[in-house]
């Protein structure tokens, strides 16, 4: 099969000329392939300069004229702007997540911290609150002592007026005053 198809195309007269006849000037290839050509990654000190001095020499050996030269410095400088912001923006995050890692890390004991303190306020609060009601209860307790006290003496008072009262003979008031007794002073 292989065979068949060299002495199809010989046979043709449209295939014995050139297909192409635009294409017949003088085209160096290596022109195309030498500003796509990939570089690899940008490395620091004498081998990324080794590098830059191997391809700046390989350049100006195929023939490239200045404005291949400098869109290819172009190239070469947004390269390396895009490596340098590629590497800043991972720095940026890896510091990022470092400063959020040690705030979680001051968070947790401030928060171990802060329920301590709640409990504890709640556990005087509470105390307070029974201090506060014990206390108006003694200053209940306490009026209706005085208010006792008072009143036990008064009665006293009292007693001793009328047994002051009926020492005195000629006294005949006290006789009735002992059968009714005398209203409370308050």
């Amino acid at each position: 099969m292989l065979s068949t198809v060299p002495a199809i195309i010989s046979s043709n007269p449209m295939m014995e000329s050139d297909p192409f006849p635009s294409l017949q000037s003088a085209w160096d290839c290596s022109q195309l392939f030498s500003t796509t050509q990939s570089v690899g990654p940008a490395r620091s000190g004498s081998a990324s300069t080794e590098l830059n001095q191997t391809q700046t020499q390989t350049h100006s050996n195929s023939g490239l004229d200045e404005s291949n030269q400098t869109l290819f410095i172009i190239d070469e400088r947004k390269r390396r702007r895009m490596i340098s912001n590629r590497e800043s923006a991972r720095r940026s995050r890896m510091r990022k997540q470092k400063h959020l890692e040690n705030l979680r890390n001051q968070a947790n004991p401030l928060r171990i911290e802060n329920r301590q303190l709640t409990y504890r306020l709640r556990f005087l609060l509470y105390h307070c609150h029974r201090v506060r009601t014990d206390n108006d209860r003694l200053r209940s307790e306490s009026t209706l002592l005085r208010q006792k006290l008072s009143d036990m003496h008064q009665n006293l008072l009292f007693k001793q007026l009328q047994q002051f009262s009926s020492a005195w003979p000629c006294n005949n008031v006290t006789v009735m005053s002992e059968k009714i007794p005398p209203p409370l002073i308050i």
